[in-house]
């Protein structure tokens, strides 16, 4: 498989904290990679640095082979990288549908300038279709009119996973998706991401370790800004430097 992203030697430094410490990360094209780590160990603060939410304090990212490391997000986003957050990042005040449209028009080719976003038609053929199959790919086609304040938490997380996989991403980054939810909503969020996972290289932060295990094919461990341990999950959550990590000294921060 051809390698889609890496990261070598990613730090980043808020004043004294470093929150990421020279970190080397790849993932491969095709590839379901999950990241673990206690609370406060710079899981987040990757995903911020391989999005371009947070500059580098040193290091590179390669993306598709070029150099995006000082790349700003939306031109990520327009090179094939979608994101959700740990908390669901959605407009209250419009609808389900309104929060697709808007999206999609944003971050399409040449709807990036000002004026061209505010003037384009958002009922353009191909945007509708796209949205619709989003909306159906999570099952909130009831629910398109509806304002995305008046939704579930578990709803307006699956909307935020339609607005990234509406974007047709080459990598698709979860920010601890489970986060929030009822038993029954994590259930259905895992059966939509075993269902798209096929389609796009995955790449999952989780604290719900046993709900990724055999839904990711590799699997790191962050710790104090560094990645302690990676390979295949079952390995890896048997290495004892893990669980330490884990059960030993955090063993508070983290749901199995």
């Amino acid at each position: 498989m051809a390698e889609l992203i890496r990261a070598k030697g990613i730090t980043k430094r808020f004043g004294g904290l470093v929150a990421v410490n020279k970190v080397d990360f790849h993932v491969d094209e095709g590839q379901v990679a999950g990241i673990i780590g206690p609370n406060g160990s710079g899981k987040t603060t990757l995903f911020n640095l391989l999005s371009g939410y947070f500059p580098a304090s040193e290091g590179t990212i390669t993306f598709r082979g070029q150099d995006i490391t000082d790349k700003p997000p939306h031109e990520r986003v327009l090179m094939g990288m979608a994101r959700t957050f740990q908390l669901v990042s959605v407009f209250g005040s419009l609808t389900a549908w309104e929060n697709l449209l808007l999206a999609n028009i944003r971050f399409r080719e040449g709807q990036t300038s000002g004026g061209n976003f505010f003037l384009k038609r958002a009922d353009r053929r191909e945007i509708r279709d796209v949205c619709h199959a989003s909306l159906k790919t999570v099952a909130l086609e009831s629910l398109a009119d509806t304002r995305t304040s008046e939704l579930s938490y578990g709803d307006k997380r699956k909307l935020e996973i339609a607005i990234a996989l509406s974007l047709r991403p080459k990598l698709l980054l979860l920010d601890e998706p489970l986060a929030g939810l009822s038993d029954y909503e994590i259930a259905e969020v895992l059966d939509l991401i075993r269902q798209v996972k096929q389609n796009f290289t995955l790449v999952i932060i989780e604290h719900k370790i046993s709900k990724i295990v055999d839904l990711v094919e590799r699997l790191s461990v962050m710790n104090d800004g560094e990645i302690i341990c990676e390979g295949e999950p079952e390995k890896v959550l048997s290495d004892p430097a893990v669980r330490e990590c884990y059960w030993g000294k955090e063993e508070n921060s983290c749901s199995v």
